[in-house]
């Protein structure tokens, strides 16, 4: 069973980095490596959540609502800021949404038994993951507005500046078939966005990757809210949500 591996006191994961150093220590030292390959799950509905998830560097994970028809919404990001799976919550509760590995790489993982234990030991541990849980539903209740309210273009626009924000890559590995997905939009309309973001110079395209050329224009042709979100991380919990 792999340990996490970690790099002058820091794991790679921000909500874990965020820790004093007494609690980021006896966290850490319950954690393990767990590698998430692209499109992997790490919960899907109706199933018993067992583990908590952090996204480290560079890997993400997505929440996603299932339709009868197959069809999968996104409606939560996570990266580095973050935590998939049992934050909050003790026991072994099913789960609501699917979530899944949306860039591979390296996440740290522990079982809820242990964290439930943990945080019962350590109240600043169950403080912070309140907080999360708090900037995490602010984050699906901005992206429920911004669904409702915004173009395809600024939505699109947004989800491509919070990816390379939160992975810290200008480098996507991505299709435009799984953005408009996330988006809950037919390919067509991603065609249209993603041909008219070239034509400005702000992306390009290569075969399954998509990479960011000009990141304050992509910026202003997004919504504002990932600035929204951000605001309220720095507000609850200064420092964990990736900077521009």
């Amino acid at each position: 069973m792999a340990t996490i591996s970690t790099s002058e006191g820091k794991t790679g994961n921000n909500l874990i980095d965020a820790l004093r150093p007494r609690e980021w220590e006896l966290l850490v030292a319950r954690l393990q490596s767990w590698t998430g390959a692209v499109g992997r799950a790490m919960q899907t509905p109706g199933n018993r959540v067992e583990w908590a998830y952090f996204p480290i560097d560079k890997a993400m994970a997505s929440y996603r609502v299932t339709f009868g028809d197959g069809r999968e919404v996104e409606t939560a990001l996570i990266g580095r800021e973050g935590a998939i799976g049992g934050i909050v919550s003790h026991g072994h509760l099913p789960a609501f949404a699917l979530a899944v590995v949306l860039f591979g790489g390296t996440f740290a993982r522990i079982s809820l038994n242990e964290l439930d234990a943990l945080k019962a030991e350590e109240p600043a541990i169950d403080s912070l993951f309140n907080r999360y849980a708090d900037c995490l539903l602010a984050q699906v209740f901005q992206a429920s507005a911004c669904n409702a309210s915004h173009s395809i273009q600024q939505r699109a626009a947004r989800w491509l500046v919070a990816a390379s924000e939160r992975t810290g890559s200008d480098e996507l590995t991505l299709t435009q078939d799984q953005l408009a997905g996330m988006l809950g939009v037919g390919r067509s309309y991603t065609t249209r966005v993603i041909g008219h973001f070239k034509a400005e110079g702000v992306v390009d395209t290569q075969r399954g990757r998509l990479t960011v050329l000009d990141h304050a224009n992509l910026s202003a042709m997004a919504c504002d809210c990932n600035d929204v979100v951000r605001g309220h991380f720095n507000t609850v919990l200064k420092g964990v949500y990736p900077e521009p």
